[in-house]
């Protein structure tokens, strides 16, 4: 099995998580969203899969590029 790491395209904070981890997801739903100079900015699964780990938590900033959840294909 593959693992899709899924990245914040921006700088942030968590502002809510939407799926936990065991949880399938498809491919564009959201995962989380992130809170940008007061944006809400949605963070969509790149694949169908199984959401095996979520590494942060809501509130806790996030910088671009950094892993927030990892999808198991």
């Amino acid at each position: 099995m593959a693992e899709i790491k899924v990245e914040a395209i921006v700088t942030g904070k968590v502002w809510k998580i939407e799926k936990q981890a065991g949880e399938r997801v498809e491919a564009g739903e959201p995962i989380m969203i992130l809170e940008s100079m007061k944006m809400e900015i949605p963070v969509l699964a790149e694949c169908t899969g199984k959401l095996v780990e979520i590494k942060v938590k809501e509130n806790e900033p996030v910088a671009e590029g950094q892993v927030l959840a990892v999808v198991e294909v």
